[in-house]
């Protein structure tokens, strides 16, 4: 069964089962069956000739010991012991051999299909998730899947079949040697994967999500550092650092201490082991019932058992902690697409660029009341619109359905006469050019972020580009050109320079429909000139919607559109608008008296 709890964001959040994780796991394991035959026939292998050394070291033990002294029975006897033990060495190793190739693509596969999962998630997704505990759950898993694949192939199962091996070699020479070692290794097995369960993974399962949440506030100040610094807040952000760490740490002395616990009761079992083992056989010796052999079987028993059970010990706990690990990547892979294409959703196609509102009914699953409701707006092909309005007031929402980063509550939206919900949402959004106030830059090459929308540009298209959006200059000026890589979120440019780079992304990628976020918000008198005009030769021929932020940059829109609350309640040209004297010629005369 798998039940609920907070993770580090405040989210609730289902927790998986250990057999829930196990099958994640076992699913990459299947994808290469020859590999993990391989893989399991040489373990078993090995674990035949591990249970029979004890035999080959009995044997040489009473060659040695017999009274006709001969030399060619012992000589033969160590030969035998030599073959069990290079055999085992062999099989194991290539074991090995075939396991690596096997968990290094799996572990590849997995972080990779756990990224795509992740990317594919809504926009609500991932504003309600810390992208830096994202990150540690991703690599996290990565490593939790080698840890538990580990625990189960290579050393778990062969340590049980071995020590039930042992168990019943034993019960041979001793019926009650054997079930008293049978008995041992079962107490220890049970005390592992109950207290494993039941005592440690609470503990773990909280120590992780703090773990996580380290992730996220590492990430939170340092991609803010700058405002980190305009504040002079290091310490406070250190300290507010120290908070998390110390929650931590605390919590993960708690998880580490329980393991100690049960390290404690093992250890007990151990030595119960060896007592009820060497003390039966002392006493068969006694009686003259045990050879040399025999106590040396005994002995070499012991000694394997013991380190397998110490090691079982450790694997469960290492096996636990792995699908703690994991737990958060299996839980995306069952998570349900927020957003999900539709079944049998066909490629957008792309037109003139007409836009078509058709009583659409939205609420934000954070609101009380839907944003807006039975909605309905025509927007023509190639025709210029600008939205204006007071903050919240469904001027970014109206942008963002039309992309479809959420799910509408009623009616429908329709570009070129194709209801966007029946569509491949990236097919779709690669028909939308998007130049947004402030441009967030990759940590890659100029080049790379003006080529993002079409990354098989050539390099003289991304020239030209750059050069229609008034850029070329200053990118010709920096240390490697166009190979200059701009840092974290472009920290290396300037906000204008960030503006013209995603300007001329959007002159590369061509799309019929462009976006305009106040895109020249960011530039100073002589360059916004330049790129509006750039903009204007831009939007020939494009169906555009600017979202406003000063009126000035949007006298000569075809049509403006004012909303308040969800609704448009005005709409006209500049002209119209501002000799109506309504909501929009308010605004304009607080603009004016603002200029």
């Amino acid at each position: 069964m798998s039940d609920e709890h907070e993770d580090e964001e405040g989210n609730r959040e289902r927790v998986l089962s250990n057999g829930q994780v196990m099958a994640f796991i076992a699913g990459f394991w299947l994808r290469r069956r020859g590999l993990l035959a391989g893989t399991l026939g040489f373990t078993l292998a090995a674990v035949a000739l591990d249970v029979a050394m004890p035999w080959a070291a009995k044997g040489l033990v009473d060659a040695v010991a017999a009274p006709a002294h001969a030399a060619p029975a012992a000589w033969k006897a160590w030969g035998v012991l030599l073959a069990v033990y290079l055999g085992f060495t062999i099989t194991r190793n290539t074991g090995f051999r075939f396991w690596n190739p096997l968990a290094a693509r799996n572990m590849r596969e997995m972080t990779d299909e756990g990224f795509a999962r992740v990317q594919s998630f809504s926009a609500d997704w991932h504003a309600d998730n810390f992208g830096g505990s994202t990150v540690r759950k991703l690599s996290r898993g990565m490593w939790g899947y080698d840890s538990a694949s580990d625990a189960v192939i290579l050393w778990l199962t062969p340590a049980l079949l071995v020590l039930t091996g042992l168990s019943f070699s034993m019960m041979i020479q001793s019926f009650w040697v054997g079930l008293m070692s049978l008995g041992v290794v079962g107490a220890f097995l049970w005390l592992n994967l109950w207290a494993v369960k039941i005592y440690v993974r609470p503990a773990n399962l909280r120590s992780n999500a703090l773990d996580s949440r380290i992730g996220g506030a590492l990430a939170d100040s340092i991609t803010s550092n700058p405002t980190v610094k305009s504040f002079g807040a290091e310490p406070r952000e250190a300290a507010r650092m120290a908070q998390v760490t110390g929650a931590w740490s605390a919590a993960v002395q708690i998880t580490w201490g329980r393991f100690m616990d049960i390290w404690v009761l093992q250890n007990a079992l151990m030595v119960l082991l060896l007592a009820g083992l060497t003390g039966f056989l002392v006493r068969d010796w006694t009686l003259g019932r045990a050879t040399p052999g025999g106590v040396a079987f005994a002995i070499t028993s012991f000694m394997q058992m013991s380190g397998y059970l110490r090691n079982l010990g450790e694997n469960v706990r290492m096996l636990q902690k792995g699908m703690d690990d994991v737990e958060d990547v299996a839980g995306f892979a069952r998570m349900a697409a927020q957003v999900p294409d539709a079944a049998g959703a066909s490629e957008f196609r792309p037109g003139d660029g007409q836009i078509v509102f058709d009583r659409v009914t939205f609420r934000y699953k954070s609101a009380a009341e839907p944003l807006y409701e039975a909605f309905s707006l025509a927007i023509a092909p190639g025709e210029r619109v600008a939205l204006v309005g007071p903050t919240g007031a469904g001027k970014s929402t109206f942008v963002k359905l039309i992309q479809r980063l959420y799910e509408l509550d009623a009616g429908r939206i329709l570009v070129d006469g194709q209801d966007i919900a029946s569509v491949t949402q990236q097919s779709l959004r690669r028909a939308i050019a998007v130049v947004p106030q402030d441009p967030a830059l990759f940590h890659r090459t100029v080049a790379e972020n003006i080529s993002y929308g079409r990354p098989d540009a050539t390099h003289d298209e991304i020239v030209a580009a750059a050069k229609r959006a008034r850029a070329h200059g200053f990118i010709s000026g920096l240390p490697k050109g166009y190979d200059t890589l701009v840092g974290e979120r472009g920290v290396k440019l300037s906000g204008g320079e960030r503006q013209r780079v995603a300007i001329a992304r959007a002159f590369l990628a061509d799309a019929p429909i462009l976006v305009l976020d106040e895109a020249t918000s960011s530039l100073d008198v002589e360059t916004e000139r330049l790129v509006q005009a750039a903009s204007d030769a831009l939007m020939a021929g494009r169906t555009t919607i600017v979202i406003a932020h000063r009126l000035s940059t949007i006298r000569h829109a075809d049509r403006i559109l004012v909303f308040e609350d969800g609704r448009v309640v005005e709409e006209g040209s500049h002209a119209e608008l501002a000799a109506k004297g309504g909501v929009y010629a308010r605004l304009n005369a607080v603009a004016e008296g603002a200029a």
